[in-house]
């Protein structure tokens, strides 16, 4: 999938402007950014849901164009959304179905149909875990399973593009990390799969690629260690709450121009080797831990960075810039 960009408005506000990134075979690439930054957006027209206002989406090198009317048009859009599939943040299962019922008529609504359609649905109710539960209705399922049965209906018709909008949202660890595992086997079979998620962890567990967005435009993209290192710097340093030193030390990262957070009391800077080693020379009885960025820190400065609204530190266009990524 090839998107080059991407642009949608809701009243006079750009709520995604210029996106574009690709997305390759067998690779999970995650969008990443705080809430209203144009991720679910992008999704929506990415899989043909919501009419982009501009840009191009391709898929297998032909495009996908929402507004192409006749039946060539519609023709052509059905071919491309029969290789994708979609999970969305919003439970829609079909409470009055059972869980085999709700992949089998999700399944016809595809041409053309699999001729093994029944076999199939029975090996996904075994890899998903829900064989036991196959005539059960979902409402009667926990969490964990409804979000595994949203997931085998979204690959039901074998797509090779599937999108997954938080699938992990609102469940426990345990359930969290099964999802997990089954996305890692999903991309082991060549699936590319494109992520949204609020779980930093989840974004660096299972992210081949990040696309960092802001303000519906791309800030970032590439590798995640890529990505951590060009925005927020080689280092993070933490200080305490009760250090002594942390008011001068705010001073002087205000001074030296040096990112800083503050999480619950504890002072965090974001630095480069340079200024690390200024750091330890100014502050050198300092209790400081220092550890690699994590998308933490980065989802933590884009916050912060909105919520400034283009306040002096910690927003876009302070943030550093990733070489290759889009200006």
């Amino acid at each position: 999938m090839v998107v080059r960009g991407l642009r949608k408005r809701f009243g006079e506000a750009w709520v995604v402007d210029g996106v574009g990134f690709d997305v390759r075979r067998g690779e999970v690439l995650c969008l990443l950014g705080p809430n209203g930054a144009g991720k679910t957006t992008s999704i929506r027209m990415l899989h043909g849901f919501l009419p982009a206002d501009g840009g191009d989406i391709s898929y297998f090198g032909a495009p996908l164009r929402t507004d192409a009317g006749g039946p060539a048009g519609r023709q052509a859009r059905s071919a491309i959304k029969r290789r994708i599939g979609v999970c969305t943040q919003d439970d829609t299962l079909d409470p009055d179905f059972s869980v085999r019922d709700n992949l089998w008529v999700f399944a016809r609504y595809f041409r053309p149909r699999r001729p093994d359609l029944a076999r199939h649905i029975d090996g996904l109710l075994e890899r998903f875990g829900l064989a036991r539960f196959a005539d059960h209705r979902p409402d009667q399922l926990s969490g964990g399973y409804r979000r595994r049965l949203m997931i085998a209906r979204s690959i039901v018709h074998d797509p090779d593009v599937l999108f997954l909008d938080e699938p992990t949202t609102g469940l426990d660890p345990k359930a969290r990390v099964e999802l997990w595992a089954l996305v890692a086997e999903l991309r082991a079979l060549g699936m590319a799969i494109i992520l949204t998620t609020h779980y930093m962890d989840e974004a660096e567990r299972l992210s081949d690629r990040l696309v960092v967005l802001q303000r519906g435009e791309v800030l970032a993209a590439g590798l995640p260690r890529e990505v951590l290192g060009g925005l927020l710097g080689e280092h993070t340093l933490v200080l305490p709450p009760d250090a002594p030193e942390r008011d001068d030390v705010a001073a002087w990262a205000e001074r030296e121009g040096v990112p800083t957070q503050d999480v619950l009391g504890e002072l965090r800077l974001m630095v480069e080797g340079p200024q690390l080693a200024a750091f330890t020379t100014a502050f050198p009885g300092a209790p400081l831990h220092v550890r690699p960025p994590n998308l933490d820190d980065l989802f933590l400065s884009l916050s912060e960075g909105d919520a400034e609204a283009g306040g002096p530190t910690r927003t876009a266009g302070d943030l550093r810039a990733v070489p290759g990524a889009p200006s």
